[in-house]
């Protein structure tokens, strides 16, 4: 059920590139508000089924639990240290399933966190199932709506042969590795946060799989 929700992810990111090429060539990279998605056009397109106000909501919830630690974590930062957050894509940081419109939008609760967490020094890091070929789109689409862009990993071929939560932790290791300490680990899905890496993980709702 994994593979399957992230081969729709990674399908559903690559049918966009040729309409987002046209954008890029003609919208500067501003930050653009958040379009809300009625949720009756969602359910009749077949989206997941609970209600956009619902899902952000819950949100919300998840969000304020990440803004409050961090704001108890990052002052707290020994002398040298070099704070990071690592965050999913997809329904985490961009309302890919409740929104059709292009640039997608931000998750406004997430990207407050973000923000917040960014002017106090942490750097920002996103680690997606998207294919790789795609990541100057989908950084393209992140700044585009407001998010501070430290890093971008997206699947390289042979990444995508590769399990999803194992290809997530191996490159948060990798940050780890170049010197940042990963204080905060947000995703939608349980691949987004197995395999450690981070000090604490923070889950947004997905509804037993409905939201990729």
């Amino acid at each position: 059920m994994q593979h399957l929700r992230h081969r729709r992810r990674t399908l559903g990111a690559a049918a966009a590139v040729g309409a987002t090429l046209a954008l890029t060539a003609t919208a500067p990279a501003v930050a653009a508000q958040p379009a809300a998605a009625p949720a009756a056009s969602v359910q009749a397109l077949g989206k997941p089924d609970v209600p956009y106000a619902t899902w952000l909501k819950d949100v919300q919830a998840v969000a304020d639990q990440a803004d409050a630690y961090l704001k108890v974590r990052v002052p707290s930062a020994p002398a040298g240290e070099r704070p990071a957050i690592v965050l999913d894509i997809d329904n985490t940081s961009l309302e890919t399933d409740y929104s059709f419109a292009l640039p997608t939008p931000a998750i406004q609760a997430v990207r407050d966190v973000v923000r917040s967490a960014s002017a106090r020094g942490v750097k920002v890091f996103f680690v997606t199932a998207r294919p790789g070929f795609i990541d100057c789109i989908t950084r393209y689409n992140l700044t585009a709506v407001g998010y501070p862009v430290d890093g971008l990993y997206g699947r390289s071929f042979v990444d995508l042969f590769q399990e999803t939560g194992t290809f997530k932790t191996a490159k948060r290791a990798e940050i780890e590795k170049s010197g940042y300490t990963i204080v905060a680990n947000i995703g939608n899905n349980t691949t987004d946060l197995v395999g450690g890496h981070a000090e604490r993980t923070f889950k947004l709702p997905d509804y037993g799989g409905q939201l990729s």
